[in-house]
Formats: C-alpha cells, structure tokens, sequence
C-alpha cells in the first residue's frame, strides 16, 4: 500500500517540477529572442515563414512589449 503512495505522490511531484522547469526554460528562450534576431528567423523559418526586415524588427518590437514576469501565469 505505502508503494501506491509513494508512487502517486512522485508521480504529482514530478508532474509539477517538470512544468515549473519547463516554463522557466520557454520564458529564457523568449527572452534570448527579444536580443537576436537570428534566433527569430531560424525560428520563423522553421515555422515556414519567411520574414523581410521590416517584419523582422516588428516581431522583435512585440516581443520586447511582452512583460515576462517571474512566476507562471502573472503578466503585467
């Protein structure tokens, strides 16, 4: 019985750690993308877009009015 326990407990554990990792991951590539053009094209090309320079620095403008606050789930 207390292995049922334990596994369901390390289970949700997990789950939890897993998203809290995960957002933090996704909000430090977001933020490396507001500095790098580069990092947006390939991005925007692997998405099948293809972005003049115009369109690019409009991107990156909207990505740097994004507030990327710490915690998930909070914006300003």
């Amino acid at each position: 019985m207390w292995t049922v326990i334990i596994s369901i407990i390390t289970l949700i554990v997990g789950a939890v750690g897993g998203f809290f990792v995960g957002v933090y991951y996704l909000r430090k590539q977001l933020e490396k993308m507001q500095n790098d053009p580069e990092m947006l094209k390939k991005m925007a090309k692997q998405m099948g877009y293809n972005m003049n320079n115009q369109q690019m620095q409009k991107a990156q403008q909207m990505m740097k009015n994004q507030q990327f606050m710490k915690g998930p789930g909070k914006r300003r």
